[in-house]
């Protein structure tokens, strides 16, 4: 059956008020408008809702049946206002985050901790994927927006370029004398390679980069995480490209040497991806303003 929520609306403050002309003032509409009203909804329903007294009118056994319910609904919409306004104020209310571990650990981690110092009530789940797989999250709704290693494209996919990154070649010790010259990229199939698995838009970037110079390189192992290839190449394992922001620890301490390579591979950029079209929550819009 449809509902006429307005007619609802009418009985609801009739009910409440006791009075055809408080509920007209309340609801900005005139003493008769109220009467036709409740005169369509009893027609409707079969049934007279009030009876007159000289003070008012007063609910018919009916009336008081319905009245219950009607009662009841309205409670549950100023509830869901309550709710609504609370998320508004950040007193409430979910994020989605989508990141890869790196970007996790090393980029996303401190503004998750002042935004939750800052609105402890908004509750933040974060799902660790590589960049496509962040993107494809962001389509299916399964999250709000993804923290992304740049350069991707998408037609569906808003992107906002954050902080640059720059990649560097590093070794263990064992590489460290050739940290005082610079390297020619066409003598690094010398050296064995660390290189992550392929089918993240990290490992793309270094294949695409030497593809633009005409090679193909051939790694000796392939890694799920630059957190693992940092460890490999600490260990002597091989040379790895990593982000040089992301490793100042382990250069610092002498653990990993930066080589010098011709030419380098450019700069590029983190970039937050939001699905094109789809407007965000209150809690999710406060998060992205902390974020450069």
């Amino acid at each position: 059956m449809d509902i006429n929520l307005e007619w609802y609306r009418c009985f609801y403050w009739v009910a409440k008020t006791g009075s055809l002309t408080k509920a007209a003032a309340h609801l900005h509409i005139t003493q008769p408008a109220v009467s036709q009203t409740i005169k369509q909804l009893e027609d409707k329903l079969g049934g007279p809702l009030f009876f007159r007294t000289s003070k008012g009118v007063h609910l018919t056994a009916e009336g008081e049946v319905l009245f219950r319910y009607i009662n009841q609904a309205f409670h549950h919409v100023e509830l869901g206002e309550n709710a609504i306004a609370e998320m508004h104020d950040l007193n409430s209310g979910e994020i989605h985050i989508g990141a890869s571990d790196t970007l996790c650990k090393h980029y996303l981690l401190p503004y998750l901790e002042r935004y939750h110092k800052q609105y402890p009530n908004i509750r933040i789940h974060v799902t660790n994927r590589t960049t496509p797989e962040t993107l494809l999250l962001i389509k299916e709704g399964a999250i709000d927006f993804g923290i992304v290693n740049l350069p991707v494209s998408d037609k569906q996919i808003d992107i906002r370029e954050s902080s640059s990154i720059q990649d560097c070649l590093v070794g263990g010790r064992e590489f460290s004398h050739l940290a005082g010259s610079t390297l020619p990229l066409t003598s690094i199939q010398q050296y064995p390679l660390l290189l992550l698995e392929q089918g993240g838009s990290t490992r793309k970037y270094v294949d695409d980069f030497f593809a633009s110079n005409q090679m193909t390189i051939t790694p000796e192992f392939e890694l799920g995480s630059i957190d693992l290839l940092v460890q490999f190449a600490v260990r002597g394992f091989g040379l790895s490209f990593v982000i040089r922001d992301f490793i100042t620890e382990e250069l610092n301490a002498g653990e990993l040497v930066e080589i010098q390579l011709d030419p380098p591979l450019p700069e590029r950029h983190i970039g937050i991806a939001t699905l094109r079209g789809v407007p965000l929550s209150a809690a999710s819009k406060s998060f992205l303003a902390l974020l450069p």
